[in-house]
C-alpha cells in the first residue's frame, strides 16, 4: 500500500540506479521479474517513513526496563491514552521500538495552509512538530491558535513568505498554529521555537523533544547495530573517523562502560561541538572530539609534541569505525532526491581515501567496520571488493548481531562473502500501513521481525587486519 508517490530522482541518477538494480548478476540469480518488482518496491518504501521509531537507551544511567516504563507513560500522554506498545529488542539489549501508526487516511483538511521545506516535512513524518525555521509559506490571515493543514514542498519551489502555493505539495497532517503569519515572517528576522503543534499527523509517532534527553538517543536501528558489530571493549582505543552528530560515538563509549578512549573526528566545527554536547548530556567522559579531516588523520612521522589529537601514528587503534560520508539514498522518508549524478559518484573516491587511512591506523588484530546509509553498489559491495583486493591484510568477518539481509549481487563477491555483509533493504517486506486495531493483531515476534526489515536502507561490512603488510 503506497500512500505517497515513489521517490523521484534527476533523470541521470534514475538511469544510473536502474542499471545498478537490474545488473546481470542479480537478474541471473533472481530473474528479471523479481528484480524489477524488488526495485519498484524499494523506490516506494524510500518515500515512506520506517514502520518503527527506534530509540537507544543510555544504559550507563538507567535500565532498559525503567526507561521503557517512563517512555510508555510519555507516549500515552502524547497520544491521549492510545495504547501503543514499547517493545524491547531481543537481540539488542539497549534498544526500544515503538510502532508507527499510519498512514491515517480520511483526515479533514483545513482551508488555512502552512507549507514547510522538505527536510522539515520528513521530520514531521517521523514524529516532530513544526519549528519556525522550517516554515516556507502560510495562508494570508493565519493567526495564533488557528487550525491549519501542513504540507511539504518536496521539490523546494515555494517562495519563502508566499501566501499560497499551487506547486507539488504533500499533505503531512493537521495542527494548531502557535504564531501568526506576521510573527513567523517578521522583518526583524526569523524566529525560533515551535511554529505548528501537530495534532493530527498522517503518521503518528511520538515527539522526543525534551523527552528523557539524558536517557534516550533517537537512532535508526541499523545505526545502533553498527556499534554492536564493532564490539568495542573497555580499555581499548577506538577511532570514529566521521563521527557527527555522535550517535555511534556515544554508543561505542557506552558499550565500553566509559573505560578507554574514543577519538571522534569530523571536519565541520559545529558538528564537533554537537558531539561534545551529546557526550556531556549522556555523561560520557572517555570521548575526545576533534575538528579534523579524516583523510589527513595519519601521521607519517613521530611528532615531538605530546598532543593527544590528530594526526596519529600508524597502528594506533584497536577498533575503527568508518561510517563514511555517502549519497544517503537509504534515508527515509525522501520523496524527491536532489543530488546530481556527479555528486552521487563523488563519494566512492572519498570513501576509499578514508578507508586507506583507516587500514593504516588500525593495529594488527584490530577490527574495522565500514558502513553507509545508502543503497548503491559502488559505495557498498564494490568498496568491499576493492578493499579485499587492495589490502591483502584484511579479511571479512562474521557480524554479530546479523539482523539485516546479505550483500547484493553485482560487485563480483562470492556468495560466502555476501553472507558476511549486512544490507538493510526496506523492500524485503511489503509496504503496509498500521492502525491501532491491526496493531493488536500482531504477535510481538512479528512486530520485531517487521522492525528489523522496515527500517532505513543501510550497509555494514566488518574486517579484521591480520598483519601490517
Amino acid at each position: 500500500m503506497s500512500f505517497f508517490p515513489k521517490i523521484s530522482f534527476q533523470r541521470e541518477v534514475e538511469e544510473y540506479l536502474t542499471k545498478v538494480f537490474r545488473n546481470s548478476e542479480l537478474i541471473s540469480a533472481l530473474g528479471t521479474e523479481e528484480v524489477e518488482s524488488k526495485y519498484r518496491s524499494l523506490l516506494s518504501h524510500l518515500s515512506h517513513p520506517p514502520a518503527f521509531t527506534t530509540v537507544r537507551v543510555n544504559t550507563r544511567l538507567a535500565s532498559v526496563k525503567h526507561v521503557k516504563k517512563l517512555l510508555f507513560e510519555e507516549i500515552q500522554k502524547q497520544f491521549q491514552g492510545l495504547c501503543v506498545p514499547v517493545l524491547e529488542h531481543p537481540k539488542l539489549q539497549d534498544v526500544l521500538l515503538i510502532p508507527v501508526i499510519g498512514p491515517r487516511q480520511g483526515l479533514n483538511k483545513h482551508t488555512s495552509e502552512v507549507i514547510v521545506g522538505a527536510q522539515c516535512g520528513y521530520a514531521v513524518l517521523r514524529g516532530a512538530h513544526v519549528y519556525v525555521p522550517g516554515i516556507v509559506s502560510a495562508s494570508k490571515f493565519m493567526k495564533a491558535g488557528d487550525l491549519v493543514s501542513v504540507y511539504s514542498d518536496i521539490e523546494g519551489k515555494c517562495r519563502r513568505g508566499a501566501r499560497e502555493f499551487e506547486g507539488v505539495k504533500v499533505f503531512l497532517g493537521n495542527g494548531v498554529s502557535e504564531l501568526s503569519r506576521s510573527e513567523i515572517f517578521s522583518s526583524s528576522g526569523p524566529l525560533n521555537g515551535m511554529g505548528i503543534r501537530m495534532t493530527e499527523p498522517v503518521y503518528l509517532s511520538p515527539s522526543f523533544d525534551n523527552v528523557l534527553p539524558s536517557h534516550l538517543f533517537l537512532q535508526n536501528l541499523p545505526s545502533v547495530i553498527v556499534s554492536h558489530v564493532l564490539n568495542p571493549q573497555p580499555g581499548q582505543r577506538v577511532l570514529d573517523m566521521c563521527a557527527a552528530p555522535g550517535g555511534k560515538t556515544t554508543h561505542v563509549a557506552t558499550l565500553m562502560h566509559d573505560q578507554g578512549e574514543v577519538i571522534a573526528l569530523d571536519k565541520i566545527a559545529n558538528k564537533v561541538k554537537k558531539i561534545k554536547q551529546n557526550a556531556e548530556l549522556l555523561q560520557l567522559n572517555c570521548i575526545k572530539a576533534f575538528c579534523y579531516d579524516g583523510t589527513r588523520a595519519l601521521s607519517v612521522e613521530k611528532r615531538e609534541d605530546e598532543q593527544e589529537g590528530p594526526p596519529f601514528l600508524p597502528e594506533s587503534f584497536d577498533r575503527i569505525l568508518l561510517d563514511a560520508p555517502c549519497s544517503g539514498m537509504g534515508q527515509r522518508p525522501n520523496m524527491a532526491y536532489s543530488l546530481t549524478l556527479k555528486e552521487v559518484t563523488s563519494f566512492q573516491p572519498l570513501q576509499r581515501k578514508l578507508f586507506t587511512v583507516a587500514v593504516k591506523l588500525l593495529k594488527p588484530g584490530g577490527i574495522l567496520v565500514y558502513s553507509t546509509c545508502t543503497i548503491t553498489l559502488s559505495e557498498n559491495e564494490e568498496q568491499v571488493a576493492w578493499a579485499l583486493k587492495t589490502f591483502p591484510c584484511l579479511q571479512l568477518q562474521p557480524q554479530e548481531p546479523h539482523i539485516g539481509g546479505e550483500g547484493m549481487r553485482g560487485a563480483g563477491l562470492s556468495l560466502d562473502q555476501l553472507k558476511l555483509l549486512q544490507r538493510f533493504d526496506p523492500s524485503a517486506v511489503k509496504l503496509q500501513g498500521m492502525d491501532i486495531n491491526s496493531l493488536q493483531d500482531f504477535r510481538e515476534d512479528d512486530l520485531i521481525s517487521l522492525a528489523n526489515k522496515d527500517c532505513i536502507g543501510f550497509f555494514i561490512a566488518k574486517f579484521i587486519k591480520w598483519n601490517s603488510k
